[in-house]
């Protein structure tokens, strides 16, 4: 997070911390509509996983719910991997140590979002 956190705000990005998936869920769910336009999504957290997250936002009453960028985050490489986070509606998929090119490509294909 810290990696991510430090390009992003050099970048000029405002970040929105989350410890764990409910914490994310929560902060989507108190910002305003339209305010979040990416969130970084690690599959593995504490109290509810990013996949869990991911279908709770996706899910919410609220016209961003389908529409805001979620990114998934994670350690583990493999193709099963990646369709296993992409189904519950994450768009895109990088896998750890974060590289910066990656995350400014996958940034990148979003930003008319």
């Amino acid at each position: 997070m810290e990696i991510a956190e430090f390009l992003l705000t050099n970048a000029g990005a405002v970040i929105i911390r989350a410890s764990n998936g409910k914490k994310a869920v929560e902060a989507f769910a108190k910002s305003g509509v339209g305010e979040v336009n990416v969130i970084l999504m690690d599959i593995m957290m504490p109290v509810m996983d990013g996949m869990e997250a991911t279908r709770e936002i996706r899910t919410m009453n609220r016209s961003d719910a389908s529409a805001v960028v979620i990114i998934a985050m994670t350690a583990n490489a493999f193709t099963e991997d990646k369709t296993k986070a992409l189904k519950p509606g994450m768009d895109d998929y990088l896998t750890k140590p974060l590289e910066s090119e990656k995350l400014i490509r996958a940034l990148s294909r979003y930003k008319h979002n």
